[in-house]
């Protein structure tokens, strides 16, 4: 009987029509048709609940050097369809056990002309769909490089898109909102301004792109498991409405080199007509290999202060120096240089935040500019700037390692790198080591810069597998990283779970560089959170930066309460309370909030959810019966009206509200909040304002 239901299972979900191949999703929600046209070329389209979601589709490699590329002249020369139902549990995350459940239709191909084979790998689950380009080892497709990649996701209309530049080298921008025909003419000035995006089409963005069809229908393009190959942009042609996959290239221009056996990462659609389930969607960690880590008892969720918003704002500097003293390579003589007086990781400021840290329960304190090459950085070469040894005259890295042991806390290693890759590889074992021997377990690594070796990108192939060569060998010494300026992440954390935290996107730092829009938390979960968590480093308190630093006329965008609310709604395993510890003590009961919310989470749910508007999340802390609720909220003022449906039937909770006050507002009143409790149950109901870019967090602990 149970083979019987399987073989039913298996006609039920794929089925062959002449040389159209039909694969659908578990639950019969995506139905995905694949098949040849008359030139051989490879056409997808998809359909979600009977409607056409991606319309006819092209797929295929061109190839550089090559008289005839992958993209046509093609006969099916087999297909395999297959079903797989697991579940898995990640070290940490939003939930604490993770269905991976899809249907599968493999396609071999032949191309006569050249005698070689590739394979379309199409996996298609309740949530979307992902695909990939297989290359098998064959005697006549051993070694090749990618001119371009020419795969297609044609729109059915022309959609409302959230959308950062096609770019290179960063992507710290504030989302633009528009219909798709609008992109060319609005981001005009930002490629003519940009010289790094000159050699990129006025019409590329970059993934994760989340759009939003006339009819409620909500699709979101990226890619999973990015592992040796070029990141992947998307160029829209706009007078048809058709996405092409756009590869960053090399400094010479290639777009990746390749050897047989191999494959491309995954290409991913997903899609929903309820914005909720694409927050809540875990395709793209489905996708990605299990732990390559065997023993991960070693990798904890932490939540952190430092000595780093004081620099940003402008308070104090990275450099101990503003002269230029001899600086070589692990050999610094800093005799004749004058101290700035603006150094920020001295030892006695450095003392003053592991006695925050400790006082307040926190796991660590993030330590930036400790270590010599700054000065140099600035108006000198940098291609031999930090050896991530050498520590500043006024830093004591034996000391203070001892101190903060003394009160339970740890210090976070820092890596700014400069972009010096090669050289950063060169000193990659020492550092590490180094870390291991001082009590470090892990390191903020950073990109900052033009990559060297010069006329390389930060997202393509090559700067790609550095990143990868981080990851993995922090593996090997057992330390967590938190890359910044790295390539934005697709799911990696799955098979590389020390990888607990990444930035690739505009964080809060720009809000003392100018400000971010202030409906730019309620875009990033939609975007660039899909692949995986960010650094994003919220919990400012004083919105006012001219209060820091007086030349700085910067204004955070954000209300207090929505600042705390980014605790629930930006998930990250790493999390840190930005702000100076003299701005928690002006507020000591709203950065209650911040000393009680979890890192880690055994439940998620997802309330309420708009891109560019609002979102509101419920998770219960893990090992524990104690929920934390949060909202953000866009531009303009609204009402939540929420449920605890979520709580445990027959239990008591007693729920802390902090919200914004009805006067509160991003730029006239940020600091205006009220904090009140009251007893909940499962059957509890609350209406709760939100005021523009505000927003507010509850605490909700289990009355024993």
């Amino acid at each position: 009987m149970k083979n019987l239901f399987f073989a039913s299972l298996i006609l039920f979900a794929f089925s062959t029509v002449a040389k159209a191949q039909q694969l659908k999703s578990p639950e019969g929600k995506f139905v995905m048709e694949f098949s040849l046209q008359n030139d051989g070329t490879p056409v997808y389209n998809l359909k979600y609940k009977n409607k056409e979601v991606i319309k006819t589709s092209k797929l295929g490699l061109e190839l550089k050097d090559d008289k005839k590329s992958l993209l046509n002249d093609f006969t099916i020369a087999d297909t395999k369809t297959s079903t797989f139902d697991e579940t898995w549990k990640p070290v940490w995350g939003e939930v604490d056990h993770i269905r991976n459940h899809y249907n599968e239709l493999a396609v071999t191909l032949n191309q006569k002309s050249t005698d070689r084979q590739i394979i379309i790998r199409f996996r298609l689950f309740d949530d979307g769909l992902g695909f990939r380009y297989e290359f098998p080892a064959q005697k006549n497709l051993t070694y090749f490089v990618i001119k371009e990649e020419r795969s297609q996701f044609a729109m059915t209309g022309d959609h409302t898109a959230f959308w950062i530049p096609g770019d290179y080298d960063t992507q710290e921008y504030d989302y633009t909102k528009s219909k798709l025909s609008e992109i060319r003419g609005l981001s005009q000035k930002a490629y003519t301004a940009n010289v790094s995006q000159k050699s990129f089409s006025p019409t590329g963005v970059q993934t994760s792109l989340m759009l939003k069809t006339a009819d409620g229908i909500y699709i979101n393009l990226h890619e999973a498991a990015l592992i040796d190959y070029s990141c992947m942009h998307l160029n829209l042609d706009d007078k048809n409405l058709v996405f092409e996959s756009w590869l960053t290239p090399d400094a010479k221009g290639d777009k990746g080199h390749m050897q047989a056996p191999n494959h491309s990462p995954w290409r991913t659609i997903m899609v929903s007509d309820d914005a909720r389930e694409i927050l809540a969607s875990k395709m793209t960690y489905n996708l990605n290999d299990p732990s390559k880590i065997d023993d991960t008892s070693w990798i904890k969720p932490v939540k952190y202060v430092g000595v780093w918003w004081e620099m940003i704002t402008g308070k104090s500097s990275w450099s101990y120096t503003n002269d230029f003293p001899t600086v070589q390579l692990g050999v610094s003589d800093f005799s004749k240089a004058k101290p700035s007086g603006t150094h920020g990781a001295n030892n006695a400021n450095v003392k003053k935040y592991i006695d925050f840290a400790a006082a307040n329960g926190f796991d660590a304190v993030l330590v930036e500019g400790w270590n010599v090459g700054w000065e140099d950085w600035f108006g000198h070469s940098k291609d031999y700037v930090f050896d991530f040894l050498t520590p500043y005259p006024d830093f004591d890295v034996k000391g203070l390692h001892e101190y903060a042991k003394s009160k339970g806390v740890k210090i976070i290693m820092h890596h700014e790198t400069s972009g010096s890759t090669r050289n950063y590889e060169r000193h990659m074992d020492a550092a590490y080591k180094f870390m291991k021997d001082n009590g470090y377990d892990a390191v903020k690594s950073g990109y900052v810069g033009d990559i060297l070796p010069r006329g390389e990108n930060h997202y393509n192939q090559w700067i790609v597998n550095h990143y990868q060569y981080a990851i993995e060998k922090a593996a090997d010494y057992k330390i967590m990283v938190n890359a910044h300026e790295a390539v934005r992440p697709t799911g990696i954390a799955r098979t590389y779970p020390n990888l607990i935290g990444n930035e690739a996107a505009r964080g809060t730092e720009y809000q003392a560089f100018g400000g971010s829009k202030p409906n730019h938390v309620t875009v990033l979960p939609f975007t660039r959170l899909i692949g995986g968590p960010m650094d994003y480093t919220p919990g400012i308190f004083e919105m006012d930066i001219s209060k820091m630093n007086p030349d700085n006329k910067s204004h955070v965008n954000s209300t207090i309460c929505n600042q705390l609310a980014l605790y629930v709604t930006m998930y990250s395993p790493l999390q840190m309370a930005a702000d100076t510890p003299e701005n928690y003590n002006r507020f000591p009961d709203a950065f209650q909030f911040i000393k009680d919310v979890a890192v880690d989470w055994s439940e998620s749910k997802y309330i309420e959810a708009e891109p560019g508007d609002f979102i509101t999340v419920a998770r219960k802390a893990k090992g524990t019966n104690n929920w934390f609720v949060g909202n953000v909220n866009g531009e303009t003022p609204r009402t939540s009206n929420i449920d605890f449906s979520f709580l445990e039937k027959g239990k008591k909770y007693t729920a802390t509200i902090y919200a914004d006050a009805k006067d509160a507002h991003y730029k006239t009143n940020p600091q205006a909040y009220t904090i009140k409790k009251m007893a909940v149950t499962n059957k509890s109901k609350l209406s709760q304002f939100s005021a523009p870019g505000g927003g507010y967090a509850i605490s909700i602990i289990e009355t024993k």
